[in-house]
């Protein structure tokens, strides 16, 4: 490993090591189901993770689970190759989703809406099967930043992600370690690194979700003039003020003002 590979290794892991001391993300005798798509922000969330495992003082595990969806051209193989490479454990699980989708959605309806709830289910079912308590997401804080300005913008909604959350079916507690690093770090880490990336080679991959795409674009706009918009924002979401909202489920904090907690944050910018 270089110079500038170590260096950037380093930021990364030293960045997914704070978000897990703040939010608490793993705890002694964890056992860690990591979701790999064979994308970029996968690999990195993996590779950090092995590297904290290895490390770190306590004990915990890790498994390594891909959703194989059926879509053609989707090379499984690659990732189970680059897994084992690794000495991780890890499963490949081969399911019909691209049946059930053709058959299950409605005419002009999102593709990836119902994708997406099929793989979110089958990561749920793998991490219980596998005797996982905990699920790894590899959602990075450019998710975080687009996702809270896709729920202003469109939605009407001030929500955007948890670093630590409970999942639906009350079994799993979803853990996205990424939350303090910047897409663009993971971009150059899994070029340096020579991740085998592959395409989720899903039929409408060419027709990328265009409201994320148009916050993508606003945020490099105001990064041009606030350099750390995106850390910014990720700090409102650990700085709420009820007071200062209009949702009256918090009207009993208006009648005294909230001490300020700092922002675990602050050494972002």
């Amino acid at each position: 490993m270089h110079s500038a590979e170590e260096k950037l290794f380093k930021k990364i892991k030293n960045l997914v090591g704070r978000a897990v001391a703040d939010h608490h993300l793993i705890a002694e005798g964890d056992r860690i189901a990591v979701a790999v798509s064979g994308g970029k922000d996968s690999y990195t969330l993996l590779h950090m993770l092995e590297e904290l495992r290895r490390r770190a003082p306590i004990r915990f595990e890790l498994q390594a689970i891909t959703i194989d969806s059926g879509y053609h051209g989707f090379r499984a193989d690659t990732i189970a190759r680059h897994l084992q490479e690794l000495g991780i454990g890890h499963h490949i699980e081969i399911t019909d989703h691209l049946g059930i989708i053709q058959e299950k959605r409605r005419p002009g309806s999102s593709y990836c809406s119902i994708c997406a709830r099929l793989k979110r289910g089958a990561l749920y079912e793998l991490a219980q099967r596998f005797n996982c308590n905990k699920l790894a997401l590899g959602h990075h804080l450019d998710d975080f930043a687009e996702t809270l300005l896709l729920n202003q913008f469109f939605v009407g909604s001030l929500k955007a992600m948890a670093a630590s959350m409970l999942a639906d079916n009350g079994a799993v507690t979803v853990i996205r370690p990424l939350v303090y690093v910047p897409e663009a770090e993971i971009i150059r880490y899994a070029a340096m690194r020579d991740f085998p990336v592959v395409s989720c080679s899903c039929p409408v991959a060419v027709c990328t979700d265009q409201q994320r795409m148009r916050m993508k674009r606003l945020l490099k706009e105001l990064e041009k003039e606030i350099p750390h918009v995106r850390q910014s924002l990720l700090r409102a979401l650990a700085n709420v003020q009820p007071r200062h909202l209009l949702d009256r489920r918090f009207a009993p904090f208006s009648a005294a003002p909230l001490k300020t907690v700092s922002s675990p944050l602050h050494e972002l910018t």
